[in-house]
């Protein structure tokens, strides 16, 4: 008979990037999370420094099954800056398998959100699928679907086309196809920044969308004084409201 393999458990983190202890876990993580995230003793994390500061919440909950400092938390492997070529990285990623197939569940989560969800993650999943490594994922917040879901967008047709070009030339091709696409197919596109760009893609936007286009931006979700507001582009033009540059935001647009 074969050794029993872990499962990988899809563990769902918070919004807030762990920069507010305040608030109490329960607001946002429902109870049987929480329990599964004390009871792992190794994880694969986008950050371990989050990953620590969450696990420090939830020991305030449900005391964790060993201590913090004794918790084995391996991190994702990063991809080359500065764009150069990366080398084959599959054995490190495969060894973050390795407590699973030892026996040991093994948490696989993300800085925010749900993990290989618009994540890194995603290539850990698949290959815990071919190695016959059961996966299970748990329920909690996702930006992206909290946003659609508050958009009043169509949320039977959508894509997550992640981040946009820098450059603004290309960044403003990029907005006219999307929203040819979204014309075309009614399909609302989700797309977010890095939080010190928010203003600025918000400025692209609504110099480059026509304006009858629907524009929708969540701000903070699930944080104190969260929102979304959805207007057409022609409202969002005489609206003053700037976009905070530390919290992050999530985009719609629907042509």
């Amino acid at each position: 008979m074969s050794a029993r393999r872990g499962r990988l458990v899809l563990m769902p983190n918070t919004l807030d990037f762990g920069v507010d202890d305040t608030l109490d876990l329960r607001e946002t993580l429902p109870q049987r999370v929480i329990e599964q995230a004390a009871r792992l003793t190794h994880w694969a994390a986008e950050n371990a420094k989050t990953t620590r500061a969450l696990l420090k919440r939830v020991d305030a909950i449900a005391p964790l099954a060993q201590a913090l400092q004794t918790v084995q938390i391996a991190e994702l492997p990063r991809p080359p800056k500065g764009g150069k070529p990366a080398g084959d990285d599959s054995a490190a990623w495969r060894a973050l398998l390795q407590p699973a197939l030892d026996g040991h569940d093994l948490g696989l989560i993300s800085e925010a959100g749900l993990p290989a969800v618009a994540d890194p993650g995603a290539r850990l999943v698949a290959l815990a699928h071919e190695a016959g490594i059961e996966v299970l994922p748990l329920s909690g917040p996702s930006s992206l679907m909290l946003a659609l879901s508050a958009s009043g967008l169509n949320g039977q047709s959508f894509a997550f086309v992640g981040y946009l070009p820098v450059d603004g030339g290309a960044r403003s091709a990029r907005i006219r196809e999307l929203e040819a696409l979204s014309v075309k197919t009614q399909q609302t596109q989700l797309l977010i920044e890095t939080p010190y760009r928010n203003e600025a893609l918000r400025q692209a936007l609504l110099a480059t969308l026509k304006p009858a286009t629907r524009l929708s931006i969540s701000v903070g979700l699930t944080l104190p004084g969260g929102w979304t507001q959805t207007a057409t582009v022609a409202d969002w033009r005489a609206n003053r409201t700037t976009l905070p540059d530390r919290i992050p935001a999530v985009f719609a647009l629907l042509a």
